[in-house]
């Protein structure tokens, strides 16, 4: 698809607010996909890996050609004195077109925002999560499987549940009752030297810390039921803020934090001596 001008609004602070029109797609109809990346030192972390992300979503979505170079200018000014934060990136499709109807000629609206860096992220590797189940489960729709788009009411009702729930965070099922991610994170496992994720063919989201993690061990994606990750020797959630925190808990089932860790170190140590 040719490339189009692209308006890039960006956020001053956390406190300044964007201005958009009320006849923008993504406001309108979520018409748009985002990625949420950390910032250190000028920097954005795994940058490539967002990079691909935001190709791969404006390209199943049918949007034009993003113009990564403008892009990557602006956030380079952009976070430029950032020393440890977090760069969002939203980008609709624009104003234009009748109903769901797609714009003649559309633009695409991106929205750069800085907001701080979570202040627990740092101690999670060190201290571990606990995880239950949620109550929500997610709808199976494979055009949309992997992709982090603007359609994010599923995850508000899992945090709307998670409320009422003793844990750190909540392993989401679909409706076929496997395993697919947690409200924020991927879900990786270890048993018997291997590592296991849930697939995600039909749903959930394929986080970029879960994509850098694949590029070191070799990770197998399979149908996986509760009992079957309850089981494995070593559960662990990622995502790009975070990195990758041992799980210590799920309901009732106990993980051993040192061992969890000693079984990873041990598999990366093994696959970078390769």
């Amino acid at each position: 698809m040719p490339k189009k001008i692209i308006q890039i609004i960006k956020k001053a602070s956390k406190e300044q607010s964007a201005t958009i029109s009320s006849q923008d797609r993504g406001f309108n109809y979520g018409d748009g996909f985002f990625t949420t990346a950390k910032v250190q030192d000028g920097q954005v972390v795994h940058w490539p890996l967002h990079r691909m992300r935001l190709i791969e979503c404006a390209m199943r979505l049918g949007f034009s050609e993003l113009d990564f170079v403008q892009l990557e200018s602006e956030i380079t000014d952009y976070i430029a004195t950032t020393a440890l934060g977090v760069l969002k990136i939203v980008v609709t499709r624009g104003s234009g077109g009748r109903g769901y109807g797609l714009p003649e000629l559309p633009q695409s609206l991106i929205i750069l925002s800085q907001l701080p860096f979570p202040a627990s992220y740092p101690l999670l590797a060190q201290q571990g999560i606990k995880l239950a189940i949620s109550t929500v489960q997610l709808a199976s729709q494979p055009l949309f499987a992997g992709l982090k788009t603007l359609n994010r009411l599923e995850q508000v009702m899992i945090k709307q549940a998670m409320a009422h729930q003793t844990c750190d965070d909540v392993i989401v099922l679909d409706y076929n009752n496997f395993v697919i991610e947690t409200s924020a994170a991927n879900i990786v496992a270890i048993n018997k030297g291997c590592v296991f994720s849930p697939n995600l063919k039909n749903c959930g989201i394929w986080g970029v810390y879960l994509q850098s993690l694949c590029d070191k061990l070799p990770v197998q994606f399979i149908d996986m039921t509760l009992e079957e990750l309850q089981q494995m020797e070593a559960v662990f959630i990622c995502n790009s803020l975070m990195g990758i925190v041992p799980v210590t808990a799920i309901n009732n089932i106990k993980y051993e934090l040192s061992t969890s860790v000693a079984l990873l170190e041990d598999l990366l140590l093994k696959e970078s001596a390769c």
